[in-house]
């Protein structure tokens, strides 16, 4: 299978997913997705990486990014995957791979689509039926922003506040519950949208065809599609599935 993008540019904001070894649940249990997230807060601390949104579910996580240009999400990733998966398998005594090779990374524009992305990530379990409510799933962004933490917090409400052009925290939480409920009540069933983890950019005609000229060849195939009101870069030999959750956890 063609290795998953992880190119970067900066000043980008990026979504990230990473599945585990085999689509395997290996996220099920409370304290492995509490592991993940004691390793995200040590990352910010560390690289200063900024975290807009994030969920981690049963068998793959969710990370949204903006890139400084110092190559904090490349080593963040490395030391949440790594130190997670070593954990993990010192604890239940286990061997090999935890991840799935790499992670996908997705260009996503900071327009209306930004607010697109946050929302699919914030239903994610809902979309797999694990829950009704997406603050009720506590590894998640949504949770944090809307339980009000004080301590503790992973997302940087500031930047995140100014690329929505929304003036505080309260706001972003009143924006992002309006968006919430409204796709949930605009459609009787939510469906996974394969835009947001298996294409290289996400945004209108001209973010996408810049990502495209930006990132250059390196010896791939890559095609702008159209989709629902956004634009799509997809590297026509590779595809990056993420499958939701089955199961309750």
């Amino acid at each position: 299978m063609p290795r998953a993008n992880r190119y970067f540019l900066p000043g980008h904001v990026w979504h990230i997913t990473h599945r585990c070894h085999k689509q395997e649940f290996l996220l099920k249990f409370a304290v492995d997705r509490r592991c993940w997230l004691d390793w995200l807060l040590e990352a910010k601390k560390r690289y200063g990486l900024c975290i807009l949104n994030y969920i981690v579910t049963s068998n793959h996580i969710h990370l949204l990014v903006r890139d400084a240009g110092r190559g904090e999400i490349a080593k963040s990733m490395q030391l949440v995957a790594g130190r997670v998966a070593q954990q993990y398998n010192r604890r239940k005594k286990r061997k090999g791979a935890f991840w799935e090779d790499r992670y996908h990374a997705t260009a996503v524009a900071a327009d209306s689509h930004l607010a697109r992305c946050l929302t699919y990530i914030d239903l994610n379990m809902v979309r797999a039926g694990v829950v009704k409510e997406p603050e009720t799933w506590g590894a998640s962004g949504y949770a944090e922003l809307m339980e009000a933490r004080q301590r503790y917090n992973l997302i940087d409400y500031e930047t995140l506040g100014s690329l929505l052009g929304l003036s505080s925290t309260e706001a972003i939480r009143r924006e992002r519950r309006k968006w919430v409920e409204e796709v949930q009540s605009r459609y009787e069933s939510l469906e996974r949208d394969p835009c947001w983890s298996e294409s290289l950019a996400v945004g209108d005609g001209e973010f996408v065809a810049e990502i495209k000229e930006r990132l250059g060849f390196k010896g791939r195939k890559r095609m702008i599609a159209e989709g629902d009101q956004m634009c799509m870069l997809r590297e026509t030999e590779s595809r990056y599935v993420i499958l939701p959750p089955k199961t309750p956890f």
